[in-house]
């Protein structure tokens, strides 16, 4: 997308500031699934689900095809544009022509599969780029616990040149977003082969490039109507491998380096968040179910900011609807979409296209996509999604408690015959120690011993796949350290910034026991090691864990200082190290 501030100067001259109306799924039947009024049973498959989760990755992969994610790539880019202002009527060009392919091609997938894949549109009313009515395109299916809960993998197909409404431009939008929209459309191939316990909803959205709005109608839809969304992934700009001159942080180190082996997963929040939860959920069903196996292993990278410095995609409207959402997106962008006098790269440009012809035979034979990396791309998203599908269910409450390296987690009421996954968290964005526990454990697990620790818990079935994991809990000092320590205990606790090193973007974290007695103004202040001030973060001080994310920008090496300043005095102060 376009630079932050740039996109909603442009939304606030093209696109109204009312919301999406006359929100409705064209096909009444996919509704219903969604809602969980349907018979189960209609919808199974010929042949059994794998129920051990290597197994199922295994099924995934042997039929994810880079030959299939390039041949939809090609098909969308010969529409010319999809700028959502673009063509409706027509069946060779524009947005219509584009999503009634989508829409042929799940219709397809529904047909191979005796009707199991039900698509369908979602129609919405809003004036973008001259056009008044607008549809995104999804397939559901029906899962086998009808109600159970819904998860969804999107990305968006329409496309953009420079200026937000060009629709006579070549925009054959191919890494931004043809990459997405394949990947999407090669999962409900792939996985409608098979039935889940939660229903799998593969959403293409358009008007992504207008701000989010396509994304923002379906969240609202589903907001509206109740249905029980659990997951949301989104995949953008996700098959491009070289970098380009330009590109926004976090991301890669210059024009034409390649990265055909990492992934970024962009998520909102810190501590506590669902959506990082998500997030490392992604990663760790890559290391456990595929990474073993992998011919060519990835870098699996969770990001610390919601999405690339001044700019957002899908999942945010369903963040801000309370769903938990992330971003999938490569590690090398071919441009930031800054389009000024000076912009080479490929990104919002007519030349997002598949690649060139070096030979001169009229056929491209240097690509800009990578399909096998995408392929590698589709399969770590089929393989997440299918996990969180099995809808396992989370353990009981729990309570944790520290001693030094020592951490005791007791459930209330305590497992029976269950087997729970407890994850530890302390200095990094991900997980240090995932611990699989039967009712018969001993209760003392080993930690961190220094700063803050962070734990979180997951459910397994009898196969050995886990729930989403759950909200993340402080792990408390026991009554017996909290008495030893109970004159060294500050009042307020300033914790080693997460991750450490890092690159462009880390989270910084304090703990307040009791607030000050007086309002007080407060922020975290950055400077280097010579005391000079880089920047002041304004913080507003609430009773227990406090967070702020501090972005500095790609390409800075050193160690640099932050400390916590409330009414004017320095409260406490640590160090923290740039990687790169």
């Amino acid at each position: 997308m376009k630079k932050l501030f740039l996109l909603l100067f442009a939304i606030a001259q093209l696109v109204p500031s009312f919301a999406q109306t006359n929100i409705l799924s064209t096909t009444p039947l996919a509704e219903q699934i969604m809602l969980g009024n349907y018979n189960p049973n209609d919808y199974a498959p010929a042949s059994a689900t794998p129920l051990l989760p290597t197994a199922l990755a295994a099924d995934i992969q042997a039929n994810i095809s880079p030959d299939s994610l390039k041949s939809y790539i090609l098909r969308l880019s010969e529409f010319g544009t999809r700028n959502s202002g673009s063509d409706t009527s027509s069946s060779i060009t524009g947005i219509g022509a584009a999503r009634r392919w989508t829409y042929q091609k799940f219709a397809e997938f529904g047909a191979s599969q005796e009707g199991r894949l039900i698509p369908s549109y979602l129609q919405f009313d809003l004036a973008i780029c001259g056009v008044n009515r607008h549809r995104n395109i999804f397939a559901v299916l029906p899962g086998s616990n009808p109600g159970s809960g819904v998860v969804l993998v999107e990305g968006h197909i329409d496309s953009r040149c420079d200026v937000l409404c060009d629709t006579a431009c070549l925009a054959q939008g191919v890494e931004d977003n043809a990459t997405g929209t394949a990947l999407v459309i090669e999962l409900a191939r792939v996985m409608s082969r098979y039935q889940f316990p939660n229903t799998v909803v593969f959403l293409v959205t358009i008007a992504e490039e207008q701000g989010l709005l396509g994304a923002e109608a379906f969240a609202d839809y589903v907001q509206q109507k109740n249905i029980p969304l659990r997951a949301v992934l989104n995949n953008d700009v996700i098959g491009g491998i070289l970098c380009g001159e330009t590109s926004s942080p976090p991301s890669c180190p210059g024009l034409d380096a390649v990265d055909s082996t990492s992934v970024r997963l962009f998520s909102a929040g810190g501590f506590n968040s669902k959506h990082k939860q998500l997030a490392r959920f992604n990663k760790l069903q890559y290391e456990e179910n595929l990474l073993p196996f992998a011919q060519v292993p990835m870098n699996v990278r969770i990001m610390s900011p919601e999405d690339r410095t001044g700019r957002g995609g899908d999942h945010i409207p369903f963040r801000e609807h309370n769903y938990p959402a992330m971003r999938f997106t490569s590690a090398n962008e071919h441009g930031d979409a800054s389009n000024g006098p000076d912009y080479t790269d490929r990104q919002h440009t007519s030349d997002d296209v598949l690649g060139v012809d070096t030979d001169g035979d009229g056929a491209v034979d240097s690509f800009f996509v990578d399909f096998n990396y995408l392929a590698r791309n589709a399969l770590i998203n089929g393989n997440a999604l299918a996990i969180a599908a099995r809808g396992v269910a989370l353990p009981p409450n729990f309570t944790t408690t520290r001693f030094g390296s020592q951490l005791t987690v007791v459930f209330d009421p305590p497992l029976d015959t269950h087997t729970v996954r407890i994850a530890v968290r302390s200095t990094t964005n991900d997980w240090d120690t995932i611990f699989t526990i039967s009712p018969a454990f001993s209760d003392e697990l080993s930690c961190n011993p220094t700063g803050a620790v962070f734990v979180s818990v997951a459910g397994v079935d009898a196969w050995g796949a886990e729930s989403l994991f759950s909200v993340e809990k402080i792990a408390a000092f026991s009554a017996t350290e909290e008495a030893a320590n109970a004159e060294l205990e500050p009042n307020i606790r300033l914790f080693q910034n997460r991750p450490n090193p890092f690159d462009e973007a880390t989270w910084i974290s304090f703990w307040v026991n009791e607030l000050p007695p007086v309002s007080q103004s407060a922020f975290v202040q950055i400077s280097d090691l010579q005391g000079k001030i880089i920047q002041n973060l304004p913080v507003s001080l609430k009773q227990g864990m406090n967070e702020v994310l501090y972005t500095h920008g790609y390409g800075v090496r050193g160690t640099f200082a932050y400390a916590l300043v409330i009414g004017g005095k320095t409260v406490d102060a640590r160090q923290m190290i740039f990687a790169n």
